[in-house]
Parts: C-alpha cells; sequence; structure tokens
C-alpha cells in the first residue's frame, strides 16, 4: 500500500540581491522590496496569474490552461505546489502545479488535485511578456525542481506540452513519454517526466 504523507508547509520567501558592497547608498535608501523573491502562490495571487497566463497562451492558442477559477481552485488546495517569482513585488514568472495519482496524465488531470501523492502535474509555467527572452523560465523551472526535492514524499513530475517546447523540457531534466491523451481544442501534446528522486539527486541536495 501507497504511504500518504501530510502536505508540505508552505515554503517561505527567499530572495536574490545584489551584494551590499556593489549597491549605491542612494539604491540603499531606496529600496524597501527586495530586487527578487521566490515563493508560494496564493489566492490572493490569482488575478496577476491570470492575466499573465491569458496574454501569453490566448494570443498563441486562443485558450487558457487555466481559468480564473481553476487558478483559484490550486492555489487554495496547494499553495505549496505552486512558485512565483517576484521583482520589486511585483509578479514576473509563474508555475502551479497539483497533485496526480496515476501512471499517465489524463483528461481530468487538468482541473484535478489529487493530495498526498508521489507525482506532481505542472499545469502552467509563464512568464510576463515583458520579462521574456531572459532566461527567466529556465530559471523559475530549475528553481521549482529543486524545491520539490526538498519536499516529503515527492518523486517525479508530469506536463504536458506542445512539440516545439520539448528541448526546453528536455534541457530542464525532462523525458518524453509519447503522445499525450490530453487535448485542448485541435491541439495535441507530448507527455513529459522528470524523476526527483536518485542517487545524483542525495550527492546534491543532502542539507535539504
Amino acid at each position: 500500500m501507497e504511504q500518504r504523507v501530510r502536505s508540505p508547509p508552505l515554503l517561505r520567501p527567499f530572495f536574490l540581491k545584489t551584494p551590499s558592497s556593489m549597491q549605491s547608498p542612494r539604491r540603499q535608501r531606496r529600496h524597501t522590496l527586495p530586487a527578487s523573491e521566490f515563493r508560494n502562490l496564493t489566492p490572493q495571487d490569482a488575478i496577476s496569474v491570470f492575466e499573465i497566463e491569458r496574454e501569453a497562451f490566448v494570443s498563441v492558442s486562443g485558450e487558457c490552461p487555466l481559468t480564473l477559477e481553476e487558478v483559484l481552485s490550486f492555489l487554495s488546495q496547494c499553495p505549496e505546489l505552486s512558485l512565483g517569482w517576484f521583482e520589486e513585488g511585483q509578479l514576473v514568472a509563474f508555475i502551479i502545479g497539483s497533485g496526480w495519482d496515476k501512471e499517465r496524465l489524463a483528461q481530468e488531470a487538468m482541473t484535478t488535485h489529487i493530495p498526498d501523492t508521489p507525482t506532481v502535474h505542472i499545469h502552467v509555467l509563464s512568464v510576463h511578456r515583458q520579462c521574456r527572452q531572459q532566461g527567466k523560465g529556465s530559471i523559475l523551472l530549475w528553481r521549482y525542481l529543486q524545491y520539490l526535492r526538498c519536499l516529503p514524499g515527492l518523486r517525479r513530475v508530469l506536463l504536458v506540452c506542445e512539440e516545439f517546447l520539448v528541448p526546453f523540457y528536455r534541457k530542464a531534466g525532462f523525458q518524453e513519454r509519447g503522445p499525450s491523451a490530453i487535448t485542448v481544442g485541435a491541439l495535441s501534446f507530448v507527455e513529459m517526466e522528470c524523476q526527483l528522486r536518485g542517487a545524483a539527486y542525495a550527492r546534491r541536495n543532502s542539507g535539504c
């Protein structure tokens, strides 16, 4: 029987700051918000999330991966499986995930969170239009995977993407599992998987 684990506590915000020795006195006096902050998202972030998502996806596919109601639902049920990147208090990129309990993703995975499971389903990764082509998507995904590796009980991450995004996720450590059963309108997807545990993980993350 699969062992169940409790939902982990939310991620404490952590920051990327320019060393004080490299900041001018004027810049040090003016700044009241961290230059860069990574934290779990909350329902209060839902509108900012949806605005970024809508701009990124509607112009390309005509649809958002998640509706505003679904964003609110996931950020209420499993905020610990989300991660937002904030710069001076403004959301610039985010990932929303949920729990899943089957070997492959199915259509119902698009709107379902299964708690206390070893698999995370990434629903959406999106970057604000003014912050694209800066490598933020890759950085955020790397940080998200490192964060998940430190949560007890999690073993792997699944997602679906269009064919042209396969190289992006492959560079982050995902492997293709073949065509996905999930479709959205006329769009078809490739399912990808990233293992969170292993010998390399144990060596690099022994301080988690």
